[in-house]
């Protein structure tokens, strides 16, 4: 698919499938693999699902013009593409997963600028997105250089000289992060950033990056923000909108290959 031929498909509203799995920032990585456990769960069809949404940070460090942070990621990547040729996969880019499109060529791989997507269900009106967008100037200026191509250009010519520092340093960097972290005021904040998005048609916003796992109500706005997959492994497939909630939490359990 070109891009004018992707614009053309955003036109109108995908539909979500009952039974489809989200899963938001499971930034998987050398050091953190049970998100590769669970696509082999879905290769086996130990786990069954007709569309698999994936979130954002799904991969800790994948950024498409660095062949480096692709090389440690292959397992993951093979994958994703191999599911996509049997399963409906769409990936939203994260701030550290991005410019993905060439990676995963089978896959609807929707980048920052075309979030959030926008998805109907048993008559309800749902978008998803990764959840970095209406972050303030100074995030916009940040997320606009690490994306541009002179500036990866220049960064990939530096760390392959360096023999790798600047990957080695983004690594443990995210090696301290911890995901399983409370934000105070979190209400709060969404509230704000809901005035900026313009979400007037929208019955649901569903979003991860936060890695809360909570959500509210917001006039006629449901807010959902998905807990984040490194973070106890959960994940969350759609159910019946009879239900009292649209998606329904599990954790998964590793079993032996």
């Amino acid at each position: 698919m070109n891009l004018s031929e992707y614009r053309k498909s955003r036109m109108s509203p995908k539909t979500l499938q009952s039974g489809a799995i989200l899963i938001a920032d499971a930034h998987c990585a050398p050091w953190r693999t049970s998100f590769i456990d669970f696509l082999y769960a879905l290769e086996s069809g130990e786990i069954v699902t007709p569309q698999l949404i994936l979130m954002g940070d799904v991969f800790d460090m994948l950024y498409g013009p660095i062949p480096r942070t692709y090389h440690y990621n292959t397992e993951g990547i093979e994958l994703l593409n191999r599911l996509s040729e049997r399963l409906e996969i769409i990936y939203l880019e994260g701030n550290h997963d991005f410019l993905l499109r060439n990676l995963l060529p089978n896959i609807e791989v929707v980048a920052r600028e075309d979030q959030p997507i926008v998805m109907t269900y048993e008559g309800h009106t749902i978008a998803f997105s990764h959840g970095d967008s209406a972050m303030g100037l100074g995030y916009e200026i940040y997320t606009a250089l690490i994306r541009s191509p002179l500036v990866l250009a220049f960064l990939r010519t530096i760390d392959t000289f360096g023999g790798g520092f600047i990957v080695r340093w983004l690594e443990a960097q995210m090696k301290r992060k911890s995901h399983c972290r409370s934000i105070e005021n979190f209400h709060t904040l969404i509230e704000k950033r809901l005035k900026s998005l313009h979400l007037d048609s929208i019955d649901i916003l569903v979003e991860g990056h936060f890695h809360q796992n909570c959500s509210f109500q917001f006039s006629q706005l449901h807010y959902i923000n998905v807990g984040a997959f490194a973070c106890n492994e959960r994940y969350f497939t759609v159910q019946s909108s009879q239900n009292k909630t649209l998606l329904h939490e599990a954790v998964f359990r590793k079993e032996p290959r």
